[in-house]
């Protein structure tokens, strides 16, 4: 029997594009979970896509530190080949050794997924800076805030990880503070410090500390 005329024929999906949905679905997973840079939530606006913010250079390998945005720094423990959907894909392995978590990377979606190598001195330089300025704080509803906040961190970008930490850092510890707002505080300072650490080769203590004396210098 003949279609109306002037109706669409469903077309069906070509086979390139359900294998590379099929190996979208099996990569770039911590633990067989798919990470998302919106995780706990959808965002009330679009996120803008990761900005190349590392140092540019070769190909990742063993033992470099690296920055992925929604779980910070890790490290690299090699390149491997995956077979996904009967095709050899070849995946960037990363550990986060504090959250005990292995990310796969798939080494042609690295710089759209965010992977960076550590920020160069310019970058780290100007998230420094931004920690001895005035806080910014919005006259809206904590909730809208506290989102903006949550997009920031996950973007990895140091110098919007800072503006959190400075806005933050004013009320950290008053009575009227928020245990949200201390959660959102303590994870923008782990975040920049953990990279400030790699960079400087120290612990996350000293990185810490660190970033509480350019805060005294506001």
């Amino acid at each position: 029997m003949k279609p109306p005329a002037g109706a669409k024929s469903p077309t069906p999906q070509s086979e390139p594009a359900q294998t590379a949905s099929s190996a979208s679905r099996r990569t770039g997973m911590a633990e067989g979970q798919a990470p998302s840079p919106t995780e706990g939530g959808a965002p009330s606006r679009p996120v803008p896509p990761p900005k190349p913010l590392g140092n540019p250079g070769s190909d990742f390998k063993a033992g470099d530190h690296v920055v992925y945005p929604t779980h910070g720094v890790g490290q690299v423990q090699g390149i491997e080949a995956m077979q996904v959907a009967g095709m050899e894909l070849k995946v960037i392995i990363v550990t986060f050794e504090e959250n005990r978590m292995t990310l796969r990377v798939p080494l042609g979606k690295a710089a759209s997924s965010g992977l960076r190598k550590l920020a160069g001195n310019d970058m780290m330089g100007e998230a420094m800076e931004t920690l001895k300025g005035r806080a910014r704080i919005k006259r809206t509803m904590w909730s809208r805030r506290a989102q903006e906040y949550e997009q920031k961190i996950n973007s990895g970008d140091p110098v919007q990880i800072a503006e959190v930490v400075r806005d933050l850092h004013r009320n950290a510890g008053q009575p009227d503070q928020s245990f949200s707002e201390r959660q959102i505080y303590e994870l923008a300072m782990d975040r920049l410090a953990a990279e400030v650490a790699a960079l400087d080769q120290t612990d996350k203590n000293t990185a810490m500390n660190k970033l509480l004396e350019h805060l005294k210098q506001g």
